[in-house]
């Protein structure tokens, strides 16, 4: 039986692709939450006027990955201490944030980002968001397994 996990951590074409490598990862899909608005567009979303980041949500099985492996990714795909930005890109709609499913996945990604800020592996604080998971908005088809249509990689 898989569960499920929803990130966000800037551009989501890289968020994506870097999920999609996993072992034990079904599937992804790119879309938007954590806004006010529903059924937004990628165009209402880069306004940054919705609330929405940009996410992935992922199907894992637990058997094959842990959660904490999920959170461990995560972490070491993006700068976690950059608010409402990653890289180039600028916007609430990039923000680092975890949307948790369970309670289970709430306490686990405390722990993680607590273990991170201990780390001393950043000089400035984590500002990931540890959030409800709220409704989900696939991304428009162009969007989805982006990096893989194209044949690029886009860094996160």
């Amino acid at each position: 039986m898989t569960e499920k996990a929803t990130f966000a951590a800037g551009c989501f074409w890289g968020v994506e692709d870097a999920f999609m490598q996993l072992d034990g990862v079904s599937a992804t899909t790119v879309g938007y939450t954590g806004g006010h608005v529903e059924n937004p567009g990628y165009r209402q979303v880069c306004a940054d006027t919705t609330g929405h980041a940009e996410a992935v949500l992922v199907e894992f099985d637990p058997a094959q990955i842990s959660y904490d492996r999920l959170l461990d990714v995560f972490f070491q795909i993006h700068n976690p201490t950059t608010l409402n930005r990653q890289g180039p890109d600028v916007g609430s709609q990039y923000r680092s944030a975890i949307f948790f499913h369970s309670p289970e996945q709430e306490q686990q990604a405390s722990a993680a980002r607590e273990r991170l800020e201990k780390s001393g592996r950043f000089q400035r604080p984590v500002v990931t968001e540890i959030v409800p998971a709220a409704p989900f908005y696939e991304a428009e088809e162009y969007h989805q397994k982006y990096n893989q249509k194209h044949g690029r990689h886009c860094g996160i």
